[in-house]
């Protein structure tokens, strides 16, 4: 392998994971994921920013191999994903130094074991002369944890944004394109960044000061045109919902299901743009990413030993997880001798400032006033999506 050269004296150092099927445990991986390092050569010194998952070690390593001499490996972020093969790249070059900020050297020390002696402590802003090439350190807490950090590669306006505008997308090409990397960053933003869009905010407005040719994130095809990345990203964490409601549900014997289906009827009958999305199969992804643009969540749920369905439940600690922009939030469905699933799900939600739109909860199969109030639910979802739209 040889490293793929973005501008002269910077390379990527790509390891894709085509066949990963999830992150964490939890994640879905429907395109797969990389582990993106970049290697910065000046005239004096040589940087390597980020490593690897250990799984894919030896693919860094291969990349290495024409390497003489490494002087700074430079830790954004401690998490195993992007510092895991770090202890073998030192064990490949014994006299480089690890550069990170504290609080990522205190994690880096317990999570690999890295000595003290090893690293060189960054505060914000410092900076680092490799010859001609001038490394300047962002601090980004927050994105997604509490040590990450970026790095600004001055003379050639390269922003190393760490796991920051980044997507879980393996791919050949260097360069993103609009196209095909829009669902992959908005699936990527919507699960790990969205809990932290208050950060990213500030964030954004500190990096408004940089002038910026590439973003090279952690995970994903480099960044080419920065202006459309920084605009969806600004929509994304910052913008007002859109007039959108997400109907997210499960039914077992086709009650909550024939409400769910006429609420969305008379949703976009009204001239609400809506996201139905079956809890059966569920996709942590999807369901994170309808979360992003709602303005309004609805949760649909049969009974089950008198509480919610335990998928409705899952989906509600989600976005009570999540802690999306949504305004408004709802419970429907049927139960068959009694429960309080609409009390109990809206009192998962405790992390969203949302209005509570008033149930419809209907015992067995649906009347015409339980259709009817659901046509009023859908007109009361309209009126409140006129006031943050306009």
């Amino acid at each position: 392998m040889k490293p793929v050269k973005i501008t002269e004296g910077v390379y990527s150092l790509r390891a894709n994971h085509f066949n990963r099927h999830l992150f964490d445990s939890l994640i879905p991986l429907p395109d797969g994921t990389s582990y993106n390092a970049y290697l910065v050569k000046g005239s004096e010194k040589t940087a390597l920013l980020d490593s690897s998952d250990p799984e894919k070690k030896e693919v860094l390593l291969g990349y290495l191999r024409g390497v003489e001499k490494l002087d700074y490996i430079i830790a954004h972020h401690a998490e195993q994903d992007h510092s895991g093969a770090i202890p073998f790249v030192l064990e490949k070059y014994p006299s480089a130094k690890v550069v990170t900020n504290p609080k990522c050297k205190e994690l880096l020390m317990s999570h690999l074991h890295i000595p003290a002696g090893k690293f060189i402590e960054v505060k914000d802003g410092e900076t680092l002369s490799l010859g001609g090439h001038t490394l300047e350190f962002i601090y980004l807490p927050w994105v997604h944890w509490p040590e990450t950090m970026g790095t600004y590669l001055r003379e050639d306006k390269i922003l190393f944004s760490c796991d920051l505008f980044g997507s879980h997308l393996a791919s050949g090409e260097l360069f993103s394109e609009e196209r095909t990397v829009y669902a992959p960053m908005k699936r990527y933003y919507a699960e790990i960044m969205m809990p932290f869009r208050s950060n990213i905010k500030g964030h954004l407005e500190k990096l408004s000061k940089y002038e910026i040719n590439f973003i090279a994130p952690s995970h994903g095809p480099v960044h080419k045109n920065v202006k459309f990345v920084l605009e969806i990203y600004r929509d994304w964490a910052a913008g007002e919902p859109k007039n959108k409601a997400l109907v997210a549900y499960v039914s077992m014997h086709g009650s909550t299901y024939i409400l769910v289906n006429r609420l969305v009827s008379a949703l976009e009958e009204a001239g609400v743009s809506v996201e139905k999305l079956n809890l059966e199969q569920f996709d942590e992804g999807r369901v994170a990413m309808a979360l992003v643009d709602a303005a309004t969540v609805i949760i649909g749920t049969p009974t089950v030993l008198a509480g919610p369905h335990p998928k409705a439940v899952y989906g509600a600690y989600l976005a009570n997880a999540l802690r999306p922009k949504v305004k408004f939030i709802s419970v429907i469905g049927s139960y068959g001798w009694g429960g309080k699933m609409a009390e109990q799900i809206t009192g998962m939600l405790t992390n969203l400032k949302v209005e509570v739109i008033e149930p419809v909860i209907i015992k067995g199969y649906p009347k015409e006033a339980d259709f009817k109030a659901l046509d009023q639910m859908a007109d009361n979802i309209l009126q409140k999506h006129r006031q943050i739209n306009g």
